[in-house]
């Protein structure tokens, strides 16, 4: 079985660490916990390829920005010859507190324009997501701003924490698909 893990974010140093990079941060630590880079440029995306207990797995970061991250997820599936229920989306969530993760094997966008993009790319809302929780501390009319800051040291170790239970899940979906990584993770 293949299994790709995707997640969203914005290409660029200036983006680097923000709340809205939350899929690329686990991605990254992904790679490193697999032994591999994500450094291949294919189908709008950076990728590289890994095996987990003997499953085969794609990691990908697409530079599309997190609003258009649809194409980029389409071509991926269609090249690596996968249905949406073979991929894992990483996604920040805001209605998530910092510190929280959440499995989903598919639905609504809940108002984030990167699933909203994929589902409308792929025809469906029916794919695995992986929601971490960034928290919703901004004021009334301030969403951008908070989405494109980082994260402020009082709150790493709770993004930490849940960077490493992300990681174990998504982890989880390679190994066993979406419905176990939900029971051992929700």
């Amino acid at each position: 079985m293949k299994r790709l893990i995707v997640g969203l974010g914005n290409p660029g140093e200036e983006y680097a660490g923000t709340r809205h990079n939350a899929g690329f941060m686990l991605v990254d630590r992904l790679a490193e916990r697999l032994g591999t880079a994500v450094d291949q440029y294919r189908s709008e995306a950076l990728t590289g390829e890994a095996s987990h207990r003997g499953a085969s797995v794609v990691l990908a970061k697409p530079t599309t920005y997190v609003n258009r991250s649809g194409d980029a997820v389409r071509r991926l599936l269609r090249g690596e010859g996968r249905k949406p229920r073979d991929a894992l989306v990483a996604v920040d969530d805001l209605n998530l507190d910092i510190g929280q993760i959440r499995l989903r094997p598919g639905g609504g966008s809940g108002g984030h324009n990167g699933l909203g993009s994929i589902a409308q790319a792929l025809g469906t809302e029916d794919y695995p997501r992986l929601r971490i929780g960034i928290g919703s501390g901004y004021a009334r009319g301030e969403q951008v701003e908070y989405v494109l800051a980082p994260f402020s040291a009082r709150q790493q170790p709770a993004v930490e924490n849940a960077l490493e239970r992300a990681c174990e899940a998504a982890l989880a979906f390679v190994e066993d698909g979406i419905e176990e990584a939900m029971n051992r993770f929700n």
